[in-house]
């Protein structure tokens, strides 16, 4: 159920109208990335918490867009999202 649209006040003799739009709050990110240090050879996993369940996230490393893969596995469960990195490498970093 939606609160837009058009809302009037009707006393008989006259009408006043009024248009309404409800805009949607933007998603935030409600807790940040930890910075984690890890001995090569380990799965490290990154989260953040998010404003709103079910948002298209999209993780990036130095500015290159992560996939989905046998070295990265990326999940949401909720409001989380999760980034993990299977066998860690000091390329990783």
């Amino acid at each position: 159920k939606t609160d837009a649209g058009l809302y009037t006040c009707d006393i008989g003799t006259d009408v006043a109208k009024s248009k309404l739009s409800v805009q949607e709050k933007p998603t935030e990110v409600t807790k940040q990335l930890e910075d984690k240090t890890s001995q090569a050879g380990q799965d490290i996993s990154l989260s953040c918490e998010l404003s709103k369940p079910d948002v298209n996230i999209r993780w990036y490393k130095d500015g290159k867009a992560i996939r989905k893969s046998q070295k990265y596995d990326l999940q949401q469960e909720g409001t989380q999202a999760i980034l993990v990195i299977h066998d860690s490498t000091v390329k990783d970093s």
